[in-house]
């Protein structure tokens, strides 16, 4: 089942890094709390959404396409709320989803590159 896949590969960050972030938060680390707090949601929706790429019946363009939209619905308005940018106008918004093409094109073609050597 592919919901058990995905709540599976990304449950397991969430629950470890938001163990982590409840750890931080009882310390008096409330800054650091937030922030691996926010880092376990992004996790948790990237793990989550690699199940796309095992349905065999669609084409790997197809897969990274909709991988895409989950990615730009879900972690880009938490970029947006986690605080971590300042966000004072459209342009800043505009800027920090450059941020977030630009490093998902980067993780794109390296996964892309280490699934073509590592699926022999």
């Amino acid at each position: 089942m592919l919901i058990t896949q995905a709540l599976l590969r990304g449950g397991i960050p969430l629950i470890v890094m938001g163990g982590i972030a409840l750890l931080l938060y009882f310390q008096g680390s409330y800054f650091d709390a937030k922030g691996t707090f926010v880092a376990s949601l992004i996790a948790f929706f990237v793990g989550a959404a690699t199940v796309i790429y095992n349905i065999d019946h669609w084409s790997f363009t197809k897969q990274s396409g909709v991988h895409f939209l989950i990615m730009l619905i879900t972690v880009y308005p938490i970029l947006l709320l986690s605080g971590w940018f300042t966000i004072s106008s459209i342009l800043d918004a505009f800027k920090i989803f450059l941020l977030f093409v630009s490093v998902g094109v980067v993780i794109w073609i390296v996964m892309s590159i280490l699934a073509k050597i590592f699926s022999w």
